[in-house]
C-alpha cells in the first residue's frame, strides 16, 4: 500500500460514515519518549503515527474499519514502558508501534507477547530485541546495532590500527550494547582497544574522564551512548587539547548534538541509516508532514511505515488477530515510504542500511 494509494480522497469508509452505518473501531497505539530529554524522538513518531493514521482511515481503514490512535508516554524506563503497555492492553489496542529505547521495548514486548498483541518497533536497535523475543508477533523497523557496530568495528581496526582506541558507555542498554558490538567487532580483526569503561550519563562535567582518555594518548574515541553527553565529551576534548577523533552511532544524527559542542563538534563521525527523507518513496508524505508544521525526520518515516506494514498484513489476513497478522509480516513484501519492506523468521526487516557521516559547521555530511 503505497502512499499514494493511502491519500485516496473517495473511500468505502467515507461512504458509510455519510451513510450513517456505525463501524467498529480499531484502536492502535504508539509508545516512546513523549516528553523529556528524548521527546524530540517521541514527537516525531506522534506526527508519523498521526499521519498514518489520517490517511489509512481516508483510504478506507483496515479491513473497512478505521483506526484510532493510542498515544503512550513511557519515558524511556522500563517499569514505565510495562505500565503503560498493560494500559494499552487494557484499552484492546491490537498494535503498537514502539517503543522507542531498548530498556522500554524489551519489557513491554513480554506484555505485548502475553496478550496477543503485534508489535513493530521503528527504532530499537539492539540485536537482543529480536534474537529473544518472546513472541512471534514482535518485530522491528529498524537496524541492528550488530551490524552498526561491525562496520564502526572495522573503521577502527583499518584506520588506527595503530593507534590508540577507546571504547566508551554510558551505561544504558543502547549504549553498551553498540560499544560492546564494536568492540567485538574490532577485536576479531585483531585490534585491541586501549581502554574501555561505562561512564555516567546526565552528568554536566566529564572533565576526569577526558583527562584519563589523555594520559593514555588515546587517537580514537568511540563512544557508545547519546547526544548531550557526547557533545559535552567532545567539547572538554578541544579544551584538554586532545585531538582524538570522535566515532559514534546513530544516535548523534540530530542538531542538539551541535548545540551543545559548537564548533568542537566538527569531525565527529557517525554511523547511521539512509536518511529516509531523502528516499524517492518518502517525498510525498515529508512534504505533506512539513506542510502540517511537522519534520519529516527519521522516527516520523519509520513510524508511518511500521504502521503501513502492520495494516498491510492484517488486511492480508482479513483480521488483526496475532496470529493471521504475524504469518503475514513474516511471509510478505509490503509497499511503505521506506521502499519495500520484508521481515526475516527473526522479526528483523531489510532496511535501513547503514552509512558513514560527518559533522561539518553545524550539519551531518554523508562521507
Amino acid at each position: 500500500m503505497t502512499y499514494q494509494h493511502l491519500a485516496a480522497s473517495v473511500t468505502f469508509l467515507a461512504c458509510s460514515l455519510l451513510s450513517g452505518v456505525a463501524i467498529a473501531e480499531i484502536p492502535i497505539a504508539i509508545a516512546g519518549p513523549m516528553k523529556g530529554q528524548f521527546g524530540q524522538f517521541g514527537a516525531q513518531m506522534r506526527a508519523g503515527a498521526e499521519q498514518a493514521v489520517k490517511d489509512i482511515n481516508a483510504a478506507g481503514g483496515v479491513n473497512g474499519q478505521p483506526l484510532v490512535l493510542e498515544i503512550a508516554d513511557d519515558a524511556c524506563n522500563a517499569d514505565q514502558a510495562v505500565a503503560v503497555a498493560n494500559q494499552l492492553v487494557g484499552k484492546g489496542v491490537v498494535f503498537v508501534a514502539g517503543h522507542f529505547c531498548f530498556s522500554a521495548s524489551l519489557p513491554a514486548s513480554e506484555v505485548y507477547a502475553n496478550a496477543g498483541i503485534v508489535q513493530i518497533t521503528p527504532a530499537t536497535t539492539l540485536p537482543k530485541f529480536t534474537d529473544e523475543r518472546p513472541g512471534e508477533g514482535v518485530f522491528r523497523l529498524a537496524p541492528r546495532d550488530d551490524a552498526q557496530g561491525r562496520i564502526a568495528g572495522q573503521f577502527l581496526a583499518e584506520h588506527f590500527k595503530i593507534g590508540n582506541v577507546a571504547i566508551l558507555h554510558d551505561k544504558t542498554a543502547y549504549g553498551k550494547g553498540l560499544a560492546d558490538a564494536v568492540k567485538d567487532a574490532m577485536n576479531d580483526l585483531g585490534k585491541t582497544e586501549s581502554i574501555a569503561l561505562g561512564f555516567d550519563a546526565g552528568e554536566s562535567d566529564y572533565r576526569n574522564l577526558v583527562s584519563q582518555l589523555s594520559l593514555e594518548g588515546i587517537d580514537a574515541v568511540y563512544l557508545g551512548g547519546y547526544h548531550p553527553e557526547a557533545g559535552l565529551i567532545k567539547l572538554e576534548m578541544e579544551k584538554q587539547g586532545l585531538g582524538a577523533v570522535l566515532v559514534s552511532g546513530d544516535a548523534l544524527m540530530t542538531e542538539d548534538f551541535w548545540s551543545v559542542s559548537g564548533p568542537a563538534g566538527n569531525g565527529t563521525l557517525l554511523t547511521y541509516p539512509q536518511v529516509p527523507r531523502e528516499l524517492p518513496s518518502a517525498q510525498d508524505l515529508v512534504s505533506v508532514l512539513e506542510a502540517s508544521g511537522n519534520q519529516g525526520e527519521r522516527y516520523a518515516l519509520t513510524t508511518y511505515a511500521a504502521i503501513q506494514a502492520w495494516a498491510d498484513a492484517a488486511t492480508t489476513a482479513g483480521d488483526t488477530q496475532l496470529e493471521g497478522v504475524s504469518v503475514a509480516l513474516q511471509e510478505g513484501t509490503f509497499d511503505t515510504v521506506l521502499g519495500p519492506v520484508t521481515f526475516d523468521e527473526n522479526g528483523d526487516s531489510n532496511v535501513p542500511t547503514y552509512i558513514w557521516y560527518e559533522w561539518r559547521d553545524g550539519a551531518p555530511n554523508p562521507m
